[in-house]
């Protein structure tokens, strides 16, 4: 039976429709993860020291496809709540072409970049090389990674979440066929693996913008639109606090890069790198869970349902605390087998990476309750709240904590900075959520 956006949601229920959107989370971080196992035990551990230090500053750009497709879901949502179709049809189409012209500048102005802020950054030598090629060829897929960052939330306000979901699949299939083929059979290194991410960029981007132009059918296609400076002003100012939790994130690994090669050298970055690249499978189920009942706080906000999305908001909350309290568990008790998988090759690099990915890890606790709460407020059209919690969780914490704990617990203190900063922002997204229950009505 088809769920729909206006239903009553039991656990149920609620988990049948976001479970699309956490497994597509899941398969999306799966592309790091994927180019990091080929290069760091086919390339070698320089080259995934390049790999992980470049590919900040490259997502960082690309981050402009999370704000798109976050702030302007919501405002789709909205729309379809108020029983606007033709409207929400408008504004999607809008939306849609202005990420692809988006994408082709950032491409432009990134290639143009990439070079000078790897050196300032401080990359010298075969890292230098290794970085600025991998970036380049990943910057000319630009276009399609934004396309991709913006349907996964559209899919799901169109009410085709396992759609979503089957692309992603294929999308990750063809990264791994890809790395294997590229990296493995064909020895092409780091290009390798950039041009396999590229491709599968393509299978989640692009095929997905062929859809929407062909089916046009449901509630969203893509067609005719307005230039409405209005819509696309509330789209963009709504999901600013995803493009501002990209640019920070990036900001803050550019920073950990930093301290770790001060602290640690080029072992400290590759080690850091294997710790994302499980962080990024882990936390991919709070992002997906976001993903997924943003479209459903949209719209019963939209159609003025209060009894809803106080319903939604509580099972939210006591879903996210039971799946923290796992994650903990299942992180540390996987710790071991993880990273002799990336680095069981070098016994230096894998007792520092195990030792970094088990403090890490403790912060698996918090973040899922402050990624919904950032993901809630943007879903009610409440960009600024949204704002707030990720410019705090993402930026200033994480930057303070990461450039004060150094000073008395040493490379501890770069692995614990992120717990410490996601429970600051545990009590501000708590404050939040309380201040502001009255006025959205949940």
């Amino acid at each position: 039976m088809k769920i729909q956006l206006s239903d009553h949601f039991t656990y149920p229920r609620l988990i049948r429709f976001v479970m699309p959107s956490i497994i597509m989370m899941i398969f999306t971080s799966i592309y790091g993860v994927v180019d990091g196992l080929f290069v760091s035990n086919l390339v070698g551990k320089t080259s995934l020291a390049a790999v992980n230090f470049i590919w900040p500053v490259v997502m960082a750009l690309g981050g402009i496809g999370f704000m798109i497709g976050t702030g302007g879901s919501a405002i789709v949502g909205q729309l379809l709540g108020e029983g606007r179709q033709e409207k929400a049809r408008r504004t999607f189409s809008l939306l849609i072409y202005v990420t692809v012209i988006l994408g082709v500048l950032l491409t432009a102005f990134g290639l143009v970049i990439l070079r000078p802020v790897a050196v300032f950054l401080g990359a010298e030598g075969q890292m230098l090389t290794e970085s600025v090629a991998y970036g380049k060829i990943l910057l000319i897929g630009t276009t399609a990674f934004m396309l991709q960052n913006v349907f996964q939330s559209f899919l799901v306000t169109a009410e085709r979440p396992n759609l979503g979901l089957l692309f992603t699949v294929a999308a990750g299939i063809t990264n791994i066929v890809m790395d294997w083929l590229l990296v493995g059979v064909a020895r092409l290194g780091i290009e390798g693996a950039a041009l396999a991410t590229i491709l599968s960029y393509v299978v989640g981007g692009v095929i997905p913008l062929v859809y929407f132009i062909v089916m046009r059918k449901g509630n969203l296609y893509l067609g005719a639109c307005n230039i409405d400076l209005r819509a696309l002003w509330k789209a963009f100012s709504n999901g600013f606090s995803e493009l501002l939790t990209n640019l920070s994130l990036s900001l803050v690994n550019v920073l950990y890069n930093y301290q770790l090669l001060r602290l640690i050298g080029e072992d400290g970055v590759a080690a850091y790198g294997v710790i994302m690249y499980v962080n990024f499978v882990f936390i991919s189920f709070f992002i997906g869970y976001a993903v997924g009942t943003a479209p459903i706080f949209s719209f019963h906000y939209g159609a003025g349902n209060a009894e809803e999305l106080r319903n939604l908001r509580k099972k939210s909350v006591r879903l996210l605390t039971v799946t923290g309290v796992v994650m903990i568990l299942l992180s540390e008790a996987l710790s071991w087998p993880l990273t002799s998988i990336f680095v069981g090759y070098d016994a230096d690099l894998f007792s520092l990476t195990l030792r970094g990915f088990i403090l890490y890890s403790l912060s698996y606790g918090f973040c899922g309750f402050n990624i919904f709460a950032s993901s809630f407020f943007t879903a009610l059209g409440d960009g600024a709240a949204s704002a707030i919690i990720s410019f705090l969780r993402t930026l200033v914490f994480q930057l303070a904590v990461l450039l004060l704990l150094p000073l008395w617990l040493d490379a501890d203190g770069i692995w614990l900075s992120v717990v410490v900063s996601e429970g600051l922002a545990l009590i501000v997204s708590v404050l939040f959520l309380a201040a502001k229950r009255k006025r959205f009505g949940y």
